[in-house]
């Protein structure tokens, strides 16, 4: 067991976003034991908060942005790294624009922040999450594994598509080597690639005071390589800040291979599904009487006062046979396998999309797609599931009525697995109203607000 930390005072910095291009002032504040990382928009009238939690990752494109009902944040993993490296487990980061200042392109100037506030131990404890067996994540060229340490290390090789600037390097993370070691590495970004990004909307406040250019050969930069890898540190800068969002301190090995901010989010995600297991399997055989026990996690994960709660259950995995003893739906039109987390007003669930699915015959010969509105369907049945596992809803039926905000954004093909995020954000009487999140290895595919009404059969 660790002790939880937090900051002695607040902290400020003011900047520009790096995809944004505007003019964003940051403030580290202190926070109770078991707040976690918390991200409070304060220029928003709702002052909405966000929890540093891979279930709320909904952009993974460049960077990692959090998001939570309307409300985002951007560009967060430098701010969760300098958080992360240094030992702080509960701090509220207050921003007054939809992500934190880019500053230098690395995370120095966060960890500046972080020593002038100064770090305080709280009296509570938080259990770190053991890697215990070997994680494997595999996409195309990139390769996360996560292994059995005692301590948290990470070893990572990075280089473009065209094997240029391959880079390798390995660190056994303490505050003092992320300080000294990863701290400074720079963001970086290949010159043929921004022409795509700037039409994409993204590197508006992008430069070369907050990034590194590399242009064939060439390096540009406004001052010397501060590390001789300092790409391949920058990608570890990375893992650490996005490996954060399990919500408690990690204990493994981590070995990755040309990484990214989807892959990272993904191995989190797996990371955190197996740390999960044998606390639910404890439960499950607990006598009858015994206090459930919560998960190791539960110290990092926060309770927003605003949240609408609607489900009765916490952390609780479900297979197909327990799925249709809570859905009318059969096959074919099943779009939910299993439910892996269902907690308060969100639920995750996962589709296999083989290529045994009976719509692929005719979506389309030869070039098999998953079609956009089953995906839509899917979100709706993963919000009826959380809707009727509730207590007063057993027995109804969910009832779709509308759909808004749809936005299909790539393809889902044979072998994928379609991950389900879905957020109730209004319950009134009947009627309920959710968003939701559909991706594929970390990346979104499709998203909307979905509208459904509960009846009785």
């Amino acid at each position: 067991m660790l002790q939880q930390q937090t900051l002695v005072r607040p902290a400020d910095f003011s900047g520009i976003g790096l995809h944004s291009g505007n003019k964003v002032s940051m403030t580290l504040l202190p926070a109770p034991p078991n707040t976690g990382i918390l991200f409070r928009r304060v220029d928003l009238d709702s002052r909405a908060e966000i929890p540093a939690q891979v279930e709320h990752v909904s952009e993974t494109a460049r960077s990692t942005t959090l998001s939570r009902g309307k409300a985002k944040v951007q560009t967060v993993e430098h701010v969760l790294a300098s958080l992360s490296g240094l030992g702080v487990t509960n701090a509220i980061v207050e921003v007054d624009a939809n992500e934190p200042p880019i500053a230098d392109g690395s995370s120095r100037q966060f960890c500046r922040m972080i020593n002038e506030a100064g770090i305080e131990t709280q009296a509570e404890k938080i259990e770190p999450i053991t890697i215990t067996e070997p994680i494997e994540y595999t996409h195309g060229e990139t390769v996360m594994n996560a292994f059995p340490f005692d301590g948290f290390k990470i070893t990572c090789t990075s280089s473009d598509k065209g094997g240029r600037f391959t880079q390798f390097f390995s660190v056994q993370l303490t505050p003092e080597t992320w300080e000294r070691e990863i701290a400074h590495a720079r963001t970086f970004c290949f010159y043929e690639e921004i022409e795509f990004l700037i039409k994409n909307g993204l590197i508006r406040g992008g430069s070369l005071e907050n990034a590194i250019v590399i242009r064939e050969d060439a390096v540009l930069t406004t001052e010397p390589m501060r590390y001789r890898e300092e790409f391949v540190r920058h990608k570890i800068l990375d893992i650490i800040g996005d490996l954060s969002l399990v919500g408690a301190p990690l204990r493994g090995h981590i070995v990755a291979v040309k990484p990214g901010h989807a892959a990272n989010c993904t191995l989190a995600r797996c990371i955190l599904q197996k740390a999960r297991q044998p606390m639910v399997a404890k439960q499950s055989f607990s006598p009858p009487g015994d206090k459930p026990v919560k998960p190791v996690v539960a110290a990092a994960e926060i309770q927003s006062k605003t949240k609408t709660q609607v489900s009765d259950e916490s952390t609780t995995p479900l297979d197909s046979e327990q799925i249709m003893q809570i859905l009318p739906h059969r096959y074919p039109f099943l779009m939910v396998d299993r439910v892996t987390r269902m907690e308060g007003n969100q639920i995750t669930a996962e589709k296999n999309v083989t290529i045994n699915e009976p719509f692929f015959q005719g979506h389309f010969p030869g070039h098999p797609i998953m079609p956009g509105v089953l995906q839509l369907e899917a979100m709706a049945q993963a919000a009826g599931i959380l809707m009727l596992k509730k207590a007063d809803n057993a027995g109804k039926i969910a009832y779709f009525m509308a759909a808004d905000k749809v936005k299909w954004r790539k393809p889902v093909k044979p072998g994928d697995v379609l991950q389900i995020d879905i957020e109730v954000i209004k319950a009134r009487g009947k009627i309920c109203k959710a968003k939701g999140v559909c991706s594929v290895g970390g990346e979104i595919v499709s998203e909307a607000e979905i509208a459904f009404a509960l009846a009785g059969e």
